[in-house]
């Protein structure tokens, strides 16, 4: 794969030429939606306020003024997209039940409000009971508003059933799609090329190959682990017309200098933190 792409370098430069001028347009267009575009992802929601992945989470991402919530995704043993992140419900549930192996409505009867609860100390009545959100919840939520949309990160091979029901809501606008899963992101762009693409890549990748593929395959984002992140990696993403990201940053000083190399786009569990930071800048 690598040296086939190498090969082709000439028409990559231009395409990523294409790219940036693409990426241009695009982000004036989201700013005439009314779509903001300030580089903060809230990281399964505001995740640090809120129990992660549910609707308080999220709604809390859009009213501290994230410009994506990032959610994850998998199938119920009768084929519903729930958003949670493990494949078991007993870290944040404290009920072991397998997601695949469990029907939504066994599901929706745990309480996923309860590691976070006793993380905080809180009481039941200063933090409500939460069950797992469908993705069809999420993207009701999402839709009621113009200014935050939603990156989906699917857990397993549910691209195909998720643009479906994002085409069947006409969802399109508000949402994008992040994983490190060549195969998953590569079906976003072959069922919905109009829909951004956030390509997750670890720590220790190889920065030229991954350019080579993103333009090849037509995505937006190169989301980079927090610990690989460095100014050279940060120019060539930049260089080559894609938006340079890093997930998953909570730590303001980290923040401060991801924002200051020019990472356009960080994931983080205080999105309230992260934009009062860039505010400053």
């Amino acid at each position: 794969m690598k040296s086939q792409l190498l090969s082709g370098r000439q028409p990559l430069l231009v395409m990523a030429f294409v790219v940036a001028t693409l990426t241009l347009f695009g982000n004036l267009a989201f700013a005439e939606e009314g779509f903001l575009d300030n580089g903060v992802t809230a990281h399964r929601g505001n995740s640090s306020e809120f129990p992660e992945n549910t609707l308080a989470a999220f709604r809390s991402g859009i009213d501290v003024g994230a410009d994506w919530i990032e959610l994850d995704l998998y199938r119920t043993k009768d084929g519903e997209l729930v958003v949670i992140h493990d494949a078991t419900t007993g870290r944040v549930a404290g009920v072991d039940m397998v997601v695949a192996n469990a029907t939504y409505a066994e599901l929706k009867k745990l309480d996923v409000a309860t590691e976070f609860r006793q993380q905080h100390g809180l009481t039941v009545e200063q933090c409500l009971p939460r069950h797992i959100p469908t993705l069809r919840e999420v993207l009701q939520l999402v839709m009621s508003q113009q200014r935050t949309r939603a990156s989906l990160l699917p857990k397993v091979d549910c691209v195909a059933e998720a643009i479906e029901l994002i085409k069947q809501m006409k969802a399109e606008r508000w949402v994008g799609f992040n994983e490190g899963n060549l195969e998953y992101v590569t079906a976003v762009k072959r069922l919905a090329p109009e829909i951004p693409v956030f390509w997750d890549r670890p720590a220790n990748t190889d920065i030229e190959s991954d350019i080579e593929i993103a333009l090849d395959r037509g995505f937006d984002s190169l989301v980079i682990n927090e610990k690989g992140i460095s100014a050279d990696k940060v120019r060539r993403i930049t260089a080559a017309g894609l938006i340079p990201g890093a997930w998953t940053v909570n730590d303001p000083e980290t923040m401060r200098r991801f924002i200051d190399l020019g990472v356009e786009r960080i994931y983080t569990d205080y999105p309230r933190t992260l934009l009062q930071l860039r505010e400053k800048k």
